[in-house]
């Protein structure tokens, strides 16, 4: 059952606490058609909420997930250190798990079928999921078996009766896009065997707060997890985390390893140790918290004001990586389709290039056009990825371009030795 609005979508307590306020913003994945860019776009309030009795991070529920996530822009497979991510996942649960052509690995928000190609190519049987049909579509097209379904306990019970029990399961930065918690965390329950393994990846609620890492808010994003909150959800659907990694990815990201309550395992170390790691940072109490939406305003701040003296040395700017976390920095920061201050964004996704960034709407074009013009300077969107696209990139130091980073503070550096 989804909570009310302004209550917790995890426990149901009422939501007092503001812990960002963003303002009024289109979705993050709503890219412009050409066509479209005469017609007013649809804005909702973007606020982020902290539930004072489970500390979950949650914006509200504007729009609904099928509203959001049944076509979508996001294709996995064009981040190659994402592709690396996920082979080197592939085969250390293929070891770990001794997975072979009698088991079962079922990704949930599968995607393009990124890393369930590993384990078709090792021989082992697979099942993703993925309620956006365009993108299961190139999933299935790869050769990875692909259910377009959202979810949940429902979903998981078909599945389990047409014989997909899973030796392994696997949700990598789905937690957040999920309205209804409880109900997704019940469908691992189901479909998990006795003896099976689940693995959680989603970025630490912790490393946001301690970056201001504000971009990564946006409406589809409805949860932000610590290790407490995420095992409180596990936990109260009989679920038990055993193991934790931490991890580079997106900004900084938490992998757990989770069975059966039942089955009783053995907790790690790392486990014991992060739990004591998010308690010294104040995690269990408000005052963990406090203080983040003057950050967020000083880091508009500053990126504006670098924005403005580039203009006014006459140099010229684009960004780099149409991504969700990008539109909310420019939306935030009130940028607009301006030669003067961002030019244009590339972006090596076809699907998005020829259209419009949402609010800004700025032109979505290909890394080509980089080369073409020369710009001074090339914002860095996702700079989760900054290592890839400035190696991407290092042809700019022919014409002494430079990159920018606005998060956690700006940070301009040559796209050679970095």
């Amino acid at each position: 059952m989804r909570a009310s609005a302004h209550a917790c979508r995890l426990c149901g307590a009422a939501l007092e606490q503001v812990f960002a306020d963003l303002g009024t913003m289109p979705l993050a994945n709503s890219f412009l058609e050409p066509e479209a860019l005469e017609r007013p776009e649809p804005a909702y309030p973007l606020i982020a909420r902290l539930c004072g009795r489970c500390f979950l991070v949650q914006v509200d529920e504007v729009v609904p997930a099928e509203a959001i996530f049944s076509d979508y822009v996001y294709f996995s497979s064009y981040a190659s250190s994402w592709v690396e991510h996920t082979r080197v996942y592939a085969e250390a649960m293929r070891s770990r798990l001794a997975l072979g052509r009698g088991s079962k690995v079922v990704e949930v928000a599968s995607n393009d079928g990124c890393l369930l190609r590993h384990f078709v190519a090792a021989g082992v049987p697979v099942l993703g999921v993925e309620p956006a049909a365009n993108v299961a579509e190139a999933a299935i097209a790869a050769g990875v078996p692909t259910e377009v379904a959202f979810f949940g306990r429902k979903t998981a019970a078909r599945l389990l009766s047409e014989g997909h029990a899973a030796d392994l399961m696997v949700a990598n930065n789905v937690l957040a896009h999920v309205p209804d918690l409880n109900d997704f965390a019940a469908g691992f329950k189901v479909l998990l065997r006795p003896s099976g393994i689940a693995t959680f990846e989603f970025p630490h609620l912790l490393r946001l707060i301690e970056e201001a890492q504000f971009d990564t808010i946006y409406h589809e994003h409805y949860s932000y997890l610590s290790l407490q909150t995420a095992e409180r959800l596990l936990r109260s659907q009989g679920l038990q985390v055993f193991d934790v990694e931490r991890l580079p990815t997106h900004g900084g990201s938490l992998r757990l390893f989770v069975g059966h309550s039942e089955a009783r395992r053995s907790e790690s170390a790392a486990l014991a140790a992060l739990r004591a790691t998010e308690a010294a940072a104040g995690l269990g109490d408000l005052r963990g918290y406090a203080g983040f939406q003057h950050r967020i305003d000083a880091i508009r701040t500053a990126f504006l004001r670098f924005l403005e003296d580039a203009r006014d040395r006459g140099a010229r700017v684009a960004a780099y990586g149409a991504a969700a976390k990008g539109n909310t920095l420019l939306n935030y920061c009130g940028i607009r389709a301006d030669a003067d201050r961002i030019g244009y964004v590339v972006d090596r996704n076809p699907r998005k290039q020829g259209r419009y960034l949402p609010g800004s709407r700025l032109p979505v074009l290909p890394p080509e056009h980089l080369f073409e013009t020369r710009p001074d300077y090339v914002v860095v969107l996702p700079w989760n990825l900054a290592d890839e696209i400035t190696r991407d990139l290092r042809g700019m130091a022919a014409w002494g371009g430079r990159l920018v980073a606005a998060i956690p503070g700006v940070r301009v550096w040559d796209p050679v030795g970095a």
